[in-house]
């Protein structure tokens, strides 16, 4: 399986640690390592890197982390960055061949998240979105989240920065199918800005918008300076493996 992982923007929040979000080192590991070899470990195969803000920097780094890592990396580069995410899925799912595993740059997950959520799909759902139902989880920011609600059977009914009530927030995780891109195309098509939302809740609208549970496992939206402090002291812990495979010593 193919992942997609979105590493487009211009991360304003991080800007003052680094010129480049998906290369803002937690551990002294960059953020799209991390997330490429997690893919990795989950399963994947191949990994398409949609780029913008920084592209060139970026992509010399994910050439070398292809030779390092023993795994193909594509880029895409988005040449207006500044649009919506959903744009970035949009291109990215371009180079993807059929389902994909679709991650946020600068999120971080126990490895079993990932595992799991490649084995979830459902012939009914286009899209099957990792959701935390601890909305007071304190590792999250109710100021930047993406919150979600549900109904009895975990099928998104609405999606989004702004409604209430929820559920449920965001994981940055998903099991995509090509009707992802297709629903974003088709959100824009009707006047929405593309945002990755805009192309969730037009499948939730349809019934066809599913969620995976995450439970007690661990996760990161690294986003400001506060969440990387926090990044940097808890990443070495729930990220072992990864941090190992790469010759990073876990937390002590």
């Amino acid at each position: 399986m193919d992942a997609l992982i979105i590493a487009a923007g211009f991360g304003s929040r991080l800007a003052e640690l680094s010129p480049s979000k998906p290369l803002t080192p937690v551990a002294g590991v960059p953020l799209i390592e991390i997330g490429v070899r997690q893919a990795m470990q989950a399963g994947v195969t191949r990994v398409v890197v949609v780029t913008g803000h920084q592209a060139e920097l970026l992509e010399g780094f994910l050439a070398d982390l292809s030779m390092r890592a023993g795994v193909e990396i594509v880029p895409v580069r988005l040449t207006n960055w500044s649009t919506p995410n959903g744009h970035s899925v949009m291109a990215g799912a371009t180079r993807c061949d059929g389902n994909y595993l679709l991650m946020m740059a600068d999120h971080m997950f126990d490895a079993d998240i990932l595992e799991r959520l490649i084995h979830e799909h459902r012939p009914d759902c286009a899209v099957t979105l990792a959701v935390d139902r601890r909305i007071d989880n304190p590792l999250v920011d109710p100021e930047d989240a993406t919150w979600v609600k549900m109904d009895d059977d975990g099928m998104i009914t609405a999606i989004g920065k702004t409604i209430a009530p929820y559920d449920a927030v965001d994981c940055g995780a998903f099991l995509a199918t090509p009707d992802l891109a297709k629903a974003i195309h088709e959100a824009i098509a009707e006047g929405k800005p593309g945002s990755l939302s805009d192309g969730m809740q037009r499948l939730a609208d349809a019934g066809r918008a599913g969620t995976m549970d995450i439970e007690d496992a661990w996760w990161m939206d690294v986003d400001d300076p506060r969440a990387h402090a926090l990044a940097e002291e808890l990443a070495p812990w729930h990220l072992a493996r990864t941090f190992a495979d790469i010759g990073v010593p876990a937390g002590e």
